[in-house]
């Protein structure tokens, strides 16, 4: 059994998942779009375009997510976060700064008792996002 992320963009999948290969090395598994699905009857012409579903893998680790359906409000995520864990301190850095780029941030990325980077963002995309880089175990 495996749980996965599903996030609903309001329309901005394709962006999100864009920025998400530029950012973090994201890899496409699927984006199936409305046009030519099921759901095309459903979808005005302005939404057949967008992702009715699609999947990224970041490092072996699946992101689902779409656009949601028209007409429906993208309210962000709301008491959950993504939690993305980086090897080295300086990936910590990087990815922060990509990730908070145009967003939100919560705390600011530092070191702390339990780890060498944590900070805690909202995207532009409206997805919470904690990074962590964990202290060296001995």
């Amino acid at each position: 059994m495996k749980v996965n992320p599903y996030i609903q963009f309001g329309g901005k999948c394709a962006q999100a998942f864009e920025f998400y290969r530029q950012h973090l090395g994201a890899k496409d598994i699927m984006l199936l779009p409305f046009r030519g699905s099921p759901a095309e009857q459903h979808a005005p012409p302005e939404w057949l375009d967008k992702i009715m579903h699609g999947s990224l893998s970041i490092d072996g680790e699946v992101l689902m997510g779409s656009d949601g359906m028209h007409g429906v409000p993208f309210e962000g995520m709301k008491a959950c976060s993504l939690s993305l864990g980086v090897a080295t301190p300086d990936d910590a850095e990087r990815v922060f700064r990509a990730l908070s780029d145009g967003g939100t941030v919560t705390i600011a990325l530092e070191t702390n008792f339990f780890a060498s980077r944590f900070g805690m963002l909202t995207d532009k995309f409206g997805v919470s996002w904690m990074v962590i880089c964990e202290l060296p175990r001995a």
